[in-house]
């Protein structure tokens, strides 16, 4: 199940906003810039495949879940599309009934739910990595997401993320988002490139470089101008700025192209985590991941088994009167409450 933008071009990210089910061994393997955090042996997807021990990596993007007896069964679910993860009791093939980890997704207008259970007795790791580093990813948007009209100006100089490092200030850059244009400055960093109106700095805009698709130099109504196209998954838009003489204008363009391809080389998420934060020795654990060439065909009914509430998107349900809200609702599945509700939103 995939969303990601083939106008993107093949090396689009899609690890950390994405849902997959049962996907080639490849899109297992990971992709430029993402990390492994943790691997554990000895854990059941409860939800979709109880009874089934498989091994879960976690990354700095993804958590991947992937079965000991068949790796074509497999699970990839970036942190970008998990709502909220909670610890509660489940009925477990293995284990009988303990506590598991409930990770509550949102991707494609579907709502999934996937449960998790450690095998290994008295173990918090399952919990307490896969919870740490979401918190990570959450907290480091700025170094993935395009952003407009944010606090990111302090006193005329940019606010800087963490390892983040302003390689050129260029003043005297015009925004041409507008008829008359806006006078600002522009940063360029390691991981973005950030332009603010030098009379409004809450007027500004950050492109992170993997939301760039490309740059160039092009003709507009108010001469030459650098113009940067920003991929898809970002809203596509297309941002000209204007810089003067045409000498700058062109050393600027340069400067900007050559980080965006050293960027894509080696990229930069911005999700740290530190193994100290954890018990228990990552190299005790690890185990290399096999790799094979087979190709699975995907029968499109996989993802099935992890809608939140069972059924079918769109399935309706009967409608009851709720006393809680004092509205007319669809029926809750049997063990679901409004307070459950309520905590996922």
């Amino acid at each position: 199940m995939s969303s990601v933008s083939k106008k993107d071009g093949p090396n689009a990210v899609w690890q950390d906003r994405e849902i997959r089910f049962d996907v080639r061994l490849k899109d297992l393997n990971l992709r430029k810039g993402e990390f492994e955090i943790d691997h554990l042996q000895g854990v059941e997807d409860t939800k979709g495949n109880t009874g089934d021990k498989g091994e879960l990596v976690v990354t700095n993007l993804r958590t991947i879940w992937v079965s000991s007896k068949r790796r074509n069964i497999n699970l990839s679910i970036g942190y970008g599309a998990m709502v909220s993860i909670n610890t509660r009791t489940a009925n477990t093939r293995l284990r009988g009934q303990t506590q598991s980890l409930y990770i509550m997704t949102k991707f494609n207008g579907s709502r999934f739910e996937f449960i998790f259970t450690n095998l290994v007795s008295n173990s918090p790791r399952l919990f307490t990595t896969i919870q740490a580093v979401q918190r990570a990813y959450d907290a480091s948007k700025m170094y993935r997401d395009l952003k407009l009209r944010g606090a990111i100006i302090a006193d005329k100089e940019l606010k800087l993320l963490p390892k983040e490092e302003v390689y050129n200030k260029v003043n005297g850059v015009w925004n041409l988002s507008s008829e008359q244009g806006n006078l600002g400055t522009f940063f360029i960093t390691n991981v973005r490139v950030v332009w603010h109106a030098n009379m409004a700095e809450n007027f500004n805009v950050s492109i992170p470089y993997i939301q760039m698709k490309s740059v160039s130099v092009r003709d507009s109504k108010f001469g030459q101008a650098l113009v940067v196209h920003t991929t898809h998954r970002s809203g596509g838009y297309i941002l000209g700025f204007r810089v003067d003489p045409a000498e700058k204008l062109k050393e600027v363009f340069t400067e900007i192209e050559g980080l965006h391809k050293v960027f894509s080389a080696n990229p930069i998420f911005g999700v740290e985590f530190s193994v100290e934060e954890r018990a228990g020795s990552l190299s005790s654990v690890s185990v290399p991941r096999e790799t094979d060439d087979v190709e699975i065909v995907n029968d499109g009914e996989a993802f099935k088994a992890y809608y939140a509430f069972g059924g079918e998107p769109g399935e309706k349900r009967e409608v009851v009167f709720c006393p809680e809200l004092g509205l007319a609702i669809e029926k809750l599945p049997e063990g679901v409450t409004i307070e459950q509700l309520w905590n996922i939103v």
